[in-house]
């Protein structure tokens, strides 16, 4: 059995939107109580990097060092980091896996973009591959916790581990959950199930039905950001595969959503889904 800790992990390429990355992911550490570690994966990009500026990799871990003293200072919490050579696609979670990280916290690029590390799909396979939710976040800086919390319901089929991570951000921010659900009678008995557990753990809730059951993903992503929302979150599903991560996908809309809204990834550990029953 995998043993979890109270660690974020953050991967940086050293770019603007990793050092967004680092930045959420320490605020989300302050609130928590957790430490953060920083990592670097060391693979060909790197090495060809520092060979054409001449530098070794002692430059990396300087770089790193710099990152874990300024998160201590700004931030007042455990900070330490990692260079590991290796994959980014393997990489980030072996050691994620390693450290017993309980989240992780990724910069990403978009779909598309200049810098291979963080864009498109490699980010979704490092989110594939990774033993703790992924907390993805682009450009766009969030400093303020997550007070609006959007929690897609799609199914009445699934594990409760979607739910169960939005009540423990939820009651650690003082945070409200949107739940937004597609239209349909099981899926609504689903919803009333969920919102039930939200109640008896003391969990502000509301619940908006979709209009349509096509553009679901468009219609998600409009109403986070008409409520100003700081957080949408996913469940990755096993069945499909990595064919899920696929160009037009539902995961993947949301994931790069144009509101650059922070989205934590879920893969679940049970990979038998099961309706959702009142615990």
């Amino acid at each position: 059995m995998e043993t979890t800790k109270n660690v974020v992990l953050v991967p940086t390429d050293f770019t603007e939107v990793a050092g967004n990355a680092v930045n959420q992911a320490c605020e989300a550490a302050k609130f928590l109580k957790y430490k953060v570690v920083v990592l670097h994966v060391v693979d060909k990009n790197t090495k060809f990097n520092l060979m054409k500026e001449n530098q070794t990799i002692e430059s990396i871990n300087q770089k790193l060092e710099a990152i874990c003293k300024n998160i201590i200072e700004s931030y007042n919490i455990e900070a330490e980091y990692i260079a590991r050579e290796g994959s980014i696609f393997t990489t980030i979670g072996e050691v994620a896996k390693e450290i017993g990280a309980r989240l992780v916290y990724m910069g990403t690029h978009g779909k598309v973009g200049l810098e291979q590390m963080l864009t498109g799909s490699y980010a979704l396979k490092v989110i594939s591959s990774s033993p703790a939710p992924v907390v993805v976040v682009q450009k766009r800086t969030f400093d303020n916790g997550y007070r609006n919390i959007v929690l897609p319901i799609t199914s009445d089929a699934g594990p409760w581990e979607k739910t169960k991570w939005a009540a423990y951000i939820a009651s650690n921010f003082n945070s409200t959950i949107h739940i937004y659900q597609l239209p349909g009678a099981d899926i609504a008995e689903a919803v009333k199930t969920i919102g039930g557990w939200f109640e008896k753990n003391g969990i502000r809730y509301t619940v908006k039905v979709a209009d349509k059951s096509s553009d679901f993903s468009k219609q998600v992503i409009d109403y986070a950001t008409s409520i100003n929302s700081d957080l949408i979150m996913i469940m990755t599903n096993p069945d499909k595969g990595f064919t899920s991560f696929i160009f037009g996908s539902y995961d993947e809309d949301i994931i790069f959503n144009g509101s650059q809204i922070p989205v934590m990834c879920i893969n679940p550990r049970e990979f038998n889904w099961s309706k959702i029953v009142d615990y």
